[in-house]
């Protein structure tokens, strides 16, 4: 293969991979952060407390967990096809991703709200606070730097499951290691993608610790 043509593959990949990644990541973000949050309001003690609903919930976010993600891009092949109209592509793709990746980050947000000094909730409600008013002017904000640490984490899982989803035809970087990495024996070729995926994950780690490191400083400042 020449080296322009593996400039090509390479930019072309990456760009879906990004694709992937990028919507995949959002629709995660907007169901994961509001799941993660009834997961603690729901709970034992919670200000929406009700066990059954909590209990749901947590079986839900449980079997999301626990299924493989090889085996949930099969699973979900009809379902992508009816949503999308096909289950190949980058496009296609962006549906498992989002159903894998909504349990994964909904944990790390219960996480990252537990996490918050239940002394400002009630301080927050002995003024008259609503739910809504203590999830905005409260867990949300304290819990930020946490969530966004999280959101990275759930961003670089993406990236391997973006990867993944090469095997069945989703495009991107996975689809070109499998392609000329494997089947075609391609060596030189393959160490190249794997050092996109490598940089790739490194820039949204460093990207998302700075944010960290920013918020931390101005809760600091705050107080």
């Amino acid at each position: 293969m020449t080296t322009e043509r593996m400039r090509e593959l390479l930019a072309q990949g990456t760009l879906d991979t990004l694709h992937m990644v990028g919507w995949s990541g959002l629709i995660t973000l907007v169901g994961g952060l509001p799941l993660g949050l009834l997961l603690v309001l729901t709970d034992r003690g919670g200000l929406l407390a009700n066990r059954p609903v909590n209990k749901l919930l947590g079986v839900v976010v449980n079997i999301g967990r626990s299924l493989p993600f090889i085996i949930l891009l099969v699973a979900l092949i009809p379902f992508t096809r009816l949503l999308v109209g096909t289950s190949i592509g980058p496009t296609a793709a962006i549906v498992p991703l989002a159903v894998g990746a909504i349990p994964f980050f909904a944990r790390l947000v219960e996480t990252a709200v537990r996490e918050v000094d239940h002394g400002l909730v009630e301080a927050a409600l002995a003024m008259g606070g609503s739910t809504v008013t203590v999830v905005r002017k409260v867990l949300l904000p304290q819990a930020l730097p946490s969530l966004v640490a999280g959101l990275t984490t759930t961003v670089i899982v993406l990236i391997g499951y973006s990867a993944m989803a090469g095997a069945v035809g989703g495009g991107g970087l996975g689809t070109l290691a499998l392609t000329y990495g494997y089947q075609r024996f391609e060596t030189d070729f393959m160490l190249l993608i794997v050092a996109v995926l490598v940089v790739l994950v490194t820039v949204v780690q460093l990207a998302g610790d700075i944010v960290v490191r920013a918020l931390n400083r101005r809760e600091r400042a705050d107080a």
